[in-house]
């Protein structure tokens, strides 16, 4: 049976399904509303009942977004997408990587109330929940049970994870709710950004993740990012002169404090 994934540019979900021909298809649709895409944008991009084409079989969306930065869908948006695949006959994924972020800041949706949207989410519990490692995959009893046996069939699979499973029932337990801290002191390191002379623009900012611009005349971001580093502050690229900065568990207020101390007295 040939498949089709759909993706917006912006996210970080590289699995694809088969195709007839034991090939590998997937379709990135442009997200110009900061990594998100629309039921209109999905509608558009189904393949026709062609047998020159792979059956559409399954869409993906990224709440939030990574290089939207950090952007939530609504969940009237959400719902859009499920009716428009419930329609077609599509299956939905979500890839939650930050999906805690997405309930805590939007305040629009529960954990249940967004589950009952998508047939399946992988959640991370390494990142803003501050654990040493570990992911998530939700999904009705019989896609786990699949799941399960092509995680053995490639290999996958740890021995003794106790220690590590106890690590996410504590994130999921206590660490939750004080995601907003983190949002907080991104908004924090987004204000800072957009006084200084040498950042040309700062994408909103709406959880924890802070994008910016570099201004015309400044060196190019790896120079940046290298002088930063050599003070103290490590900055991510994200290409094309956008550069970008996180908050999560381990940054604390005084780091945010450092960090916008080292950024105001930065001369590129």
């Amino acid at each position: 049976m040939g498949k089709v994934q759909f993706g917006c540019a912006s996210e970080h979900v590289t699995e694809v399904d088969e195709k007839e021909a034991d090939s590998r298809a997937a379709r990135l649709i442009p997200a110009a509303d900061r990594g998100r895409i629309s039921a209109q944008q999905i509608a558009g991009a189904i393949n026709a009942d062609d047998p020159h084409y792979p059956r559409t079989r399954l869409v993906c969306l990224e709440n939030t977004t990574n290089k939207g930065g950090g952007a939530c869908y609504s969940l009237s948006a959400l719902k859009d997408v499920r009716a428009l695949c419930t329609e077609k006959g599509l299956a939905l994924h979500l890839d939650g990587a930050r999906v805690f972020n997405a309930i805590v800041e939007s305040g629009e949706y529960s954990p249940k109330e967004l589950g009952q949207v998508f047939d399946s989410i992988s959640v991370c519990l390494s990142k803003g929940l501050g654990c040493p490692v570990g992911s998530l995959l939700l999904g009705t009893r019989e896609f786990i049970a699949r799941a399960r046996r092509v995680r053995k069939l490639l290999g996958g699979g740890m021995r003794q994870a106790g220690l590590l499973a106890a690590a996410g029932l504590y994130a999921l337990e206590h660490n939750i709710e004080r995601l907003k801290e983190d949002h907080a002191r991104a908004r924090q390191l987004g204000e800072a950004l957009q006084k200084l002379a040498w950042v040309e623009k700062v994408a909103p900012v709406e959880t924890n993740i802070v994008i910016f611009t570099l201004a015309q005349g400044c060196p190019d971001a790896p120079d940046v990012m290298a002088k930063l580093k050599d003070k103290g502050l490590a900055v991510s690229p994200m290409g094309s002169g956008l550069l970008r900065l996180v908050t999560h568990l381990d940054v604390s207020q005084a780091d945010v404090d450092a960090a916008i101390g080292v950024l105001n007295a930065f001369e590129p």
